[in-house]
C-alpha cells in the first residue's frame, strides 16, 4: 500500500519555547499529526550525547521517525586540504544523528568547480564508501543521503545520486523533488510523465524495493537560468503538487515526504491532505 508519513525539516515555527528544541519540536508534530522530523544541523553539529538519547526517546515515544539534515558545508569534490574537514562535518552528523535515532543522514553533495560530472564522480565515490565503510565497522547502521540539488553547477543531478546510490549500498538518494524542478531552470520537469520518468529511472537503477524507502525533500521554489534561487510556500510556487503526488501514488511508493518550506509545518499539513485526496487514505 502506497504511503508517506509526513513532517519537517528543521523544528516547525509553532514548536514553544519550553521545552523547545528537538525535543519540543517532536512533541510538536505530534500535536499536528505529523510523523516525522529531519533534524536541521545544517550549519554545525553542536550537540552532546545526552541531548541526542533525549531526542531518540521523544522520537519513539511520539511515533515520530527521525532523519538528519547534514552541515552546508560538506563537498565530495573538495581539495585534498580541504576534505578532511567535509568529511568530519559528515561522519559527526552519522555518529551523533544514530545516537538519536536517526535512520538517515541527508547531505548536499558538492560542488563540480567546473568539471565535467564523469570528471568529479569517481573520486566523490571513493570518498563517500571510504566514509560508508567506517560506519559499518563503527556499527552504524544509517543511510546516507545524497541530495538531489537545485543548481546545474552542483555536484547532484539525478544521476549523480543514483551512480552513487547503485555503486555503495547503504548510499540512496534524497529526492528534493523542488530541486529537480529548478535545476533546469526552464520550467521543465513539473508535469506527471516527467516525474514518472523519474521514478521509473530511480526504480530502475536501485530496483523496485527502492520505491518503499524514498526520503523526499519538497517545497515550493523560486529559479532561474542556474536553477534554484529560494524556497517558497507552496501557493507561491508553481511547483504541481498534485501531479507529482499521483505519479507517486501510481508508481506505489511510500516513505517520508520532509517540508522546507518557509511556511514549513502549514505546507507539510496541506501535502498531507493533498495526499490523502490523491491516494483516498
Amino acid at each position: 500500500m502506497s504511503s508517506f508519513r509526513f513532517g519537517t525539516v528543521g523544528s516547525p515555527k509553532s514548536t514553544p519555547k519550553k521545552p523547545g528544541g528537538s525535543v519540543g519540536a517532536i512533541q510538536r508534530l505530534a500535536e499536528l499529526e505529523l510523523t516525522a522530523l529531519e533534524l536541521g544541523w545544517v550549519q554545525s553539529v553542536r550537540v552532546s550525547e545526552q541531548t541526542c538519547l533525549n531526542i531518540r526517546e521523544a522520537g519513539k515515544d511520539n511515533d515520530i521517525l527521525i532523519s538528519v539534515h547534514a552541515p552546508y558545508f560538506i563537498n565530495l569534490n573538495a581539495d585534498e586540504e580541504e576534505w578532511p574537514k567535509s568529511r568530519k562535518r559528515l561522519m559527526d552528523a552519522a555518529h551523533f544523528g544514530n545516537l538519536a535515532g536517526a535512520t538517515d543522514i541527508i547531505f548536499h553533495p558538492g560542488s563540480y568547480f567546473g568539471k565535467e560530472p564523469q570528471q568529479v564522480l569517481p573520486l566523490a565515490i571513493e570518498r563517500l564508501r571510504g566514509c560508508v565503510d567506517e560506519l559499518r565497522a563503527a556499527e552504524n547502521p544509517a543511510t546516507l543521503r545524497p541530495e538531489t540539488m537545485g543548481k546545474s553547477a552542483m555536484l547532484g543531478s539525478l544521476e549523480d545520486t543514483l551512480a552513487m546510490a547503485q555503486a555503495i549500498p547503504g548510499v540512496v538518494p534524497c529526492l528534493d523533488f523542488a530541486h529537480l524542478h529548478a535545476r533546469a531552470g526552464d520550467g521543465s520537469m513539473n508535469t506527471y510523465d516527467e516525474w514518472s520518468a523519474v521514478l521509473s529511472a530511480y526504480q530502475e537503477m536501485l530496483g523496485e524495493a527502492s520505491l518503499q524507502d524514498l526520503h523526499i525533500h519538497m517545497s515550493g521554489i523560486e529559479y532561474g537560468e542556474k536553477g534554484e534561487k529560494n524556497h517558497l510556500p507552496l501557493e507561491e510556487a508553481d511547483l504541481n503538487v498534485r501531479a507529482l503526488f499521483q505519479a507517486l501514488f501510481d508508481a506505489d511508493c511510500s516513505g517520508r515526504i520532509l517540508c522546507e518550506s518557509p511556511v514549513m509545518e502549514d505546507d507539510a499539513l496541506k501535502m498531507k491532505e493533498i495526499w490523502s485526496e490523491v491516494s483516498g487514505a
